[in-house]
């Protein structure tokens, strides 16, 4: 087993773990519903996306989730969040001093960031730190040939309308997972000065059909034959219901595409 390998072996077996800990307590929660020991829904209350409904309106908040083993947060080590440069819309890029760039087909990632318990107003203010794999499944900072290299990490600030774009690549499906985006919510963009400072830390999931046409595309070869053998219910972090993680994508391998999602979180 290659180092690779073995990391993101690793990485799988923690976020086994922490899925188990989410499950056992959905199903606690189940249970107590069932004998009438709390109402079965309510606001405020579990909902079927993993996340919770928090106000009348239904605003789901999406569904924490593990970070991985890869954040480069500072919460294990790598920390991207210090490097001058790092708030940023595109992220093909290293930065600081390292020069590699991401090679792949072009994807624009739009993260529209609201108010779960406020009837999903928009939040402006925010930092959103964003994060994925490369071409050949390799996360900067950490993996084997780029732990030298930082791109495909970067911070932007939310707008008026709660919104945040960034310009990278699109991801391979690496053995074991659903491709998949990485990222964190802050308060501020002062805030990601530590990782204790996020406010929600989830993922996004790309659609199957789209994954299919890119990965049949030169330098994805590999996600092919990954893709096949991973589904999204079988996933270890989407396998619960990936419906408020799932984003919309438009485009295609000429031009590139965009992907976007509406990420309401508790504030």
């Amino acid at each position: 087993m290659s180092d690779d390998e073995r990391n993101h072996h690793d990485g799988l077996q923690q976020d086994l773990r922490v899925l188990a800990k989410r499950t056992e307590r959905r199903e606690l929660l189940r249970w107590m519903a069932f004998t009438s020991l709390i109402p079965i829904i309510g606001c405020g209350g579990p909902d079927s996306s993993g996340g919770s409904s928090d106000d009348a309106s239904g605003c789901a908040r999406i569904p924490e989730e593990t970070a991985g083993p890869y954040p480069g947060d500072g919460s294990n080590g790598a920390n991207a969040l210090v490097l001058s440069g790092i708030v940023r819309g595109d992220i093909r890029s290293s930065i600081a001093g390292a020069s590699g760039v991401a090679a792949g087909i072009p994807l624009t990632i739009t993260l529209t960031l609201v108010a779960s318990n406020d009837s999903c107003t928009p939040l402006r203010g925010y930092a959103i730190y964003l994060w994925h794999c490369d071409q050949a499944g390799r996360y900067s900072m950490y993996s084997s040939g780029v732990t030298q290299e930082n791109y495909l990490r970067g911070v932007q600030v939310t707008d008026e309308e709660g919104k945040v774009t960034f310009t990278s690549i699109f991801p391979a499906c690496y053995s074991g997972r659903w491709p998949h985006i990485h990222f964190e919510v802050y308060p501020s963009v002062e805030a990601t000065s530590s990782s204790r400072n996020k406010v929600a830390t989830s993922q996004l999931a790309l659609p199957e059909d789209v994954c299919d046409t890119v990965y049949a595309t030169s330098g994805y070869s590999q996600s092919v034959r990954n893709l096949s053998q991973i589904s999204l219910s079988r996933d270890n972090v989407f396998s619960d219901s990936a419906s408020t993680q799932l984003a919309t994508v438009t485009g295609n391998t000429t031009d590139g595409y965009a992907a976007s999602l509406v990420v309401p979180v508790r504030v």
